[in-house]
């Protein structure tokens, strides 16, 4: 590698995000976000960060057990077994391997990452993001429905809001927008303060429920001829396994478990580790298997019990579509055991977590989508900053909202869809890790998991097309966005430094700097190449001074849209020759290294070939008509650089 003194670069390689009109300036004044996750955070012990997890994982509480008994019946109980089941020895040891690769907060789809180069990579990566942004993006609008949904169907507040579920919903998701226009960090303390009591509510709730339960013997008989109706034991085992991919809502939470990592203090185990190591954090990595292990345990436990109590106490013409218990079965037993002031308690609270779970969606995709997007040169260069994205997304939950009419039930599929796919591929790139690892048994074991969530999937997704539909929308959508910001900013410069390979070529370099030699690239590095072109160059030219012929050698992945150069030089005769190696296009290139020698004129040869097919080699391949793009990009940078007078000429010569 280089050393340090060696470095060359132009003094603004891009400028700064910088806004004139007053609307302009208020949004630039939003959060910025780092995109590589890189900033220090503040640390804490993992009982404390469990919480953040919690208000996305817990809050589905409020709407999981009424989606259980719409899909399953008699037989929600049985099928949220195999939910737990699932979740104990399929989702959680995913995510426990996941949580000792990606101890950044990463999450498998940087894992995924680092399977495939170029663009199947991107290509990869962009699916995921499409459907994890389905799942977060309905994550705030399915949590701010079943709050609107527990408010409007409050005695006490019912009167005010009357039936307007959309309405209110919209008003929800307007307030998530509004606190994160003026600025919000999750606060655990806030996280613990809605989620602690929440709990506590719902075990007093369904503490009673299981009180009327044994008082009332006959409700478990009745259940059990209920069960009896529908065939035998392993009818009724085969009939949950059918189901069971609608409860998928419950598998909700591994994936901000491990997002919310760098937050876990790993103890004395850490102690003096540092991140450029490359070595995993093992104190951090513990703490997290345990934050995952706890959150799934807790969650196991509440979920049977809800399944069990709200299945023996809740009547079929309550909780299906349209009924008192439709999307908020516990606090409807809340209201009709413990009276309305306990219910309304308990609805507050929901509220709360609700519009938590929301408020933690918000801020994974506002750290997802800084984090790969422009990272490679597919999201406009606002987009690191949170309020324009805050407001892109608050438009996206209307129109979502909108489309749904705040439907808690007919937004689960699209739910479920978003959540199986970030399971399925967190199960896939944990088999692949640990197939590398040679660590068969584990691996094995980890490629179960992928067919059982891959089932899961497309049972999903065949019971409910909706989820599917949703979330490939969403990620063609993504992907034309990211197509259409990745064609518009390649004529950036795209190249943040560059090295010297020796230092011969950094005692040269100043030789060349500041209006010296004439740039000339070339295709082919040899010196008849070289002799033919400067004969060329004399023949149809009159120019005087040296020549710089500049050859540039493409990096192998030409998907990357910046990376540093390495570059060489040398002089032959009165000339001097550059060999620069890892450019990622060759138009970006030669732009940057004539911004940073500052040359008296660059001559540049033309294809005349289609251009079309030359425009799609440039974007894909870094290659192209490179002479009418480097005009391209020295004009763009010239018009935001304008305090620079003195220009080179450029001639474009016919080859």
């Amino acid at each position: 590698m280089s050393h340090p003194r060696l470095a060359f670069r132009i003094q603004r390689a891009e400028p700064s995000l910088e806004y004139r009109s007053a609307i302009g300036k208020w949004l630039s004044r939003g959060e910025s976000v780092d995109g590589h996750g890189g900033h220090e955070v503040a640390t804490h012990p993992w009982w404390k960060v469990i919480w953040l997890t919690g208000v996305d994982y817990f809050s589905t509480l409020g709407y999981q057990p009424g989606i259980a008994l719409l899909a399953a019946g008699a037989v929600a109980p049985i099928a949220t077994v195999i939910l737990v089941l699932v979740t104990l020895f399929g989702a959680l040891p995913v995510y426990a391997q996941v949580a000792g690769r990606s101890y950044a907060g990463q999450g498998s789809i940087a894992m995924l990452e680092n399977l495939l180069s170029g663009w199947k990579g991107k290509g990869l990566v962009l699916v995921l993001l499409g459907f994890a942004a389905t799942d977060f993006v309905i994550t705030m609008t399915l949590s701010a429905a079943d709050a609107a949904k527990h408010a409007i169907e409050n005695p006490f507040l019912q009167p005010v809001l009357g039936d307007h579920q959309i309405l209110v919903t919209l008003a929800i998701l307007a307030v998530l927008a509004v606190v994160f226009l003026k600025g919000f960090n999750e606060a655990i303390g806030l996280a613990a303060a809605a989620a602690v009591p929440y709990l506590a509510l719902n075990l007093v709730v369904l503490g009673r429920g299981l009180l009327e339960v044994i008082a009332h013997p006959e409700l478990v008989t009745g259940w059990r001829s209920a069960l009896a109706a529908r065939g035998d034991f392993s009818l009724l085992i085969a009939g949950a396994l059918l189901v069971f991919p609608k409860l998928a809502l419950g598998l909700s939470g591994f994936e901000t478990g491990v997002s919310v990592m760098p937050l876990i203090d790993g103890g004395e185990t850490d102690r003096g580790h540092s991140p450029r190591s490359g070595d995993a954090p093992l104190g951090r990595v513990a703490a997290t298997r345990k934050l995952l292990l706890t959150a799934a345990a807790i969650m196991s436990g509440m979920l049977i019990l809800s399944s069990v109590v709200t299945t023996l106490l809740i009547e079929p013409s309550d909780y299906r579509e349209g009924g008192k218990a439709s999307g908020r079965a516990i606090a409807f037993l809340a209201h009709r055991y413990l009276g309305h002031g306990f219910g309304t308690v308990y609805d507050v609270s929901t509220i709360l977590i609700l519009g938590l779970a929301g408020a933690s969606a918000m801020a994974g995709l506002l750290h997802v989508i800084p984090r790969y997007l422009p990272r490679f040169g597919m999201a406009p260069r606002w987009a690191v900053l949170s309020r324009p994205l805050v407001l892109v997304l608050f438009a996206l939950d209307v129109v979502i909202t909108l489309i749904f009419g705040a439907d808690v039930e007919a937004q689960s599929g699209a739910y479920a869809t978003g959540v199986l796919v970030l399971i399925l591929s967190a199960a896939f790139a944990a088999t692949l890790a640990l197939w590398r690892e040679r660590r068969r048994g584990l691996a094995f074991y980890s490629a179960i998991l992928c067919l059982v969530f891959a089932y899961t999937l497309a049972d999903n997704c065949l019971e409910r097309p909706d989820g599917l539909i949703i979330g490939t929308m969403f990620t063609l959508l993504l992907m034309l966005a990211c197509a259409f910001s990745r064609s518009i900013r390649s004529v950036e410069l795209r190249i943040p430094h560059g090295y010297f390979a020796d230092t011969e070529s950094w005692r040269l370099g100043p030789e060349v700097r500041g209006k010296k030699a004439h740039l000339v690239p070339i295709p082919r590095s040899s010196a008849d190449a070289r002799k033919r072109k400067r004969a060329e160059i004399a023949r149809h030219y009159h120019v005087r001074g040296p020549f710089l012929f500049l050859h540039v050698n493409l990096l192998d992945n030409r998907s990357e849209f910046s990376a540093p150069l390495e570059a060489s030089l040398r002089k032959e005769g009165d000339d001097y020759v550059a060999e620069v190696f890892g450019a990622i296009a060759i138009a970006n290139t030669i732009a940057f290294v004539s911004e940073v020698i500052d040359p008296i004129s660059i001559f540049i040869g033309l294809t005349r070939r289609d251009l079309m097919s030359q425009a799609v080699r440039y974007l894909l391949f870094g290659e192209g008509e490179t002479g009418l793009m480097v005009y391209t990009i020295l004009l763009r940078y010239w018009e935001l650089t304008p305090e620079e007078d003195v220009r080179p000429l450029i001639f474009l010569m016919s080859d």
